[in-house]
């Protein structure tokens, strides 16, 4: 492996011109230590850094590259739909084709709304929903993350539920405090803030598989009670499946979980890997949206042709079930290798997976929520990390982020990633 000489000229320079030198937080590197790559290439399941080095890639754009890079046939169909143009800032058919292929797969979506990201997905679903049931404060739990909105961008305090604290300069505390946060598996803390508040709770707002403080399933019942208190007291319930979508299954994890929310939000796989989101529900609440009501909420990229094109073949591609099969079968033989390894140096892991994303956290006690996640040891990761990276396989940079698998990732790439963990491990 070479040393990253050309990828630290280029982050070098690029501190110059963009705070940290990166566009999003998580490529500094700062959590892991080290020179963050600079990758210049990705084909199939590997990426390509400016020093000529190849690496596994298990970031896959962070999910939504689950048939692997450059796919074929996303590409050829790209290339046709640039020579088409690249944006119109009108309608398409495009977009209809890709919505009517959303809402069979998932019936709780009656109508949607594309927009260019999930944080613009999520922040119009809490807009959506405080102007349907005319109430101001929403719930999200602790660990959860939906984008960077003032009123989703904070944290929890200290008690069962607190009002939500910034998370960040700059969110006035106005708009944070209209943020209630609960421990995630906790639904008496729900129900804690429902008898505080029992008719002031527009939304409750959740991943249904928590995946941004690394993957943490939901415990049994927690979302079916989750859906059943939200009916009682009439709060929408709002499913951020930016990351489950298409992901934990085809129909996302309300399919795996049986659950219809009012609302879902989607982004990353349903674009193909390009620029997008989605937002969508019951009909009766989408019809508030402009230019049907008083809603409003706009973006010239939104639906853009590009994205369109590539969220259509991706979606085509993955209607097959086999391939959820191929994608759990490799994942769950990941998972194994690397609990065998672990078992080998005698290091204290945990190993959570949700189908074909999974976090290994350094911490013998089983991971449910915040709080348990942020007892792993972080500083251990890191070092695992910087390991991986070496033996050639790239894995996201922090302890509280999952790694994705992909189609594109074959056994032998699984059984050599198998073979670098017991190499990082050895190294700890």
């Amino acid at each position: 492996m070479k040393e990253p000489h050309k990828s630290g000229q280029l982050f070098k320079e690029a501190q110059r011109y963009l705070p940290g030198g990166v566009d999003s937080p998580v490529r500094a590197f700062k959590a892991v230590g080290g020179t963050p790559r600079f990758i210049v290439k990705g084909k199939g399941s590997r990426i390509y850094d400016a020093d000529g080095n190849g690496y596994v890639d298990y970031v896959g754009s962070w999910g939504p590259l689950i048939l692997g890079h450059a796919r074929r046939e996303i590409t050829s169909s790209l290339k046709q739909a640039v020579m088409r143009g690249t944006s119109f800032g009108a309608a398409t058919e495009l977009e209809t084709r890709l919505a009517r292929i959303i809402c069979a797969a998932m019936p709780s979506l009656q109508m949607l709304r594309f927009v260019s990201s999930g944080t613009e997905a999520t922040m119009t679903a809490i807009r959506l929903a405080r102007a349907f049931t005319g109430r101001d404060r929403i719930v999200k739990f602790a660990g959860c993350y939906h984008g960077h909105s003032d009123g989703l961008l904070v944290s929890a305090g200290s008690g069962m539920a607190t009002l939500g604290i910034p998370d960040s300069p700059g969110i006035l505390r106005q708009v944070a405090q209209n943020t209630l946060v609960a421990p995630y598996n906790d639904v008496e803390s729900v129900q804690h803030i429902f008898d505080k508040y029992p008719a002031q709770i527009a939304a409750v707002i959740i991943e249904p598989v928590a995946a941004n403080m690394g993957v943490v399933h939901p415990a049994r019942g927690f979302l079916s009670n989750l859906r059943k208190l939200t009916k009682k007291y009439g709060v929408l319930l709002i499913f951020d499946e930016v990351i489950t979508g298409f992901r934990v299954s085809y129909g996302g994890a309300q399919q795996l979980y049986g659950i219809n929310p009012d609302l879902t939000c989607l982004g990353k796989i349903i674009g193909g890997g390009l620029p997008v989101g989605a937002y969508g529900g019951r009909r009766e609440i989408m019809q508030m949206v402009a230019p049907c009501g008083k809603v409003y909420q706009a973006g010239t990229l939104s639906g853009n042709p590009l994205a369109m094109t590539a969220g259509i073949e991706t979606l085509n591609i993955l209607s097959n079930p086999q391939i959820y099969r191929q994608l759990e079968e490799r994942t769950a033989a990941l998972q194994d290798g690397i609990a065998e390894e672990a078992c080998k140096a005698r290091l204290p892991l945990n190993i959570s997976r949700a189908a074909s994303l999974l976090t290994v956290f350094f911490t013998e006690a089983e991971v449910t929520d915040y709080e348990s996640a942020c007892k792993s040891d972080s500083a251990l990761f890191a070092r695992f990390f910087r390991g991986l990276l070496n033996n050639g396989v790239y894995w996201p940079p922090s302890q509280f982020e999952a790694a994705f698998v992909s189609l594109a990732h074959s056994p032998q790439d699984i059984q050599s990633t198998i073979r670098a963990m017991g190499r990082a491990f050895k190294s700890l």
